[in-house]
């Protein structure tokens, strides 16, 4: 199935398919709605105008089944290392352990180090046990606590 896949930055038409992503998952159904997309336009309006931020899209058959958000920074530490933080990576509840997330994944490392990154980073809900042996399995480590505070 994965050769039938074209991976790609994705495109203000993919938002609605990208929103039912977010939504076709138990955290996401709690947060997301479908009922007014303006927020998610807006949001990715801005998203982008930003050089630093791209969305990267699985298309199977025309039809939008994983996404990721990779943002891309460069810090003092480490010697001013570049890096990226992918984040929002949902795969269809339909298609999960058929290989599209290890593709996404693969394809989003390719896109930090075509940007020069030499760290990539990313941030899973504690409770997605499956998604934290997925990442350790592709060789991340579990190096760091994250925290959050929402204004």
């Amino acid at each position: 199935m994965t050769d039938d896949v074209v991976v790609r930055v994705a495109q203000r038409r993919d938002v609605p398919e990208i929103v039912a992503l977010l939504l076709d998952d138990t955290l996401g159904s709690g947060r997301e709605q479908v009922e007014d997309l303006e927020p998610y336009f807006e949001a990715w309006d801005e998203i982008a105008l930003d050089p630093a931020t791209e969305i990267l899209v699985l298309d199977l058959d025309s039809r939008v089944v994983a996404t990721a958000t990779l943002t891309y920074t460069r810090h003092l530490a480490r010697q001013g290392l570049r890096r990226c933080t992918v984040e929002a990576v949902r795969v269809a509840g339909d298609l999960r352990s058929q290989g599209l997330g290890k593709l996404l994944i693969e394809a989003c490392l390719d896109m930090a180090r075509a940007r020069g990154c030499g760290l990539v980073q990313l941030t899973s809900d504690k409770s997605r046990a499956d998604a934290h042996r997925f990442y350790l399995g592709l060789g991340f480590q579990a190096s760091h606590e994250g925290f959050k505070l929402y204004l």
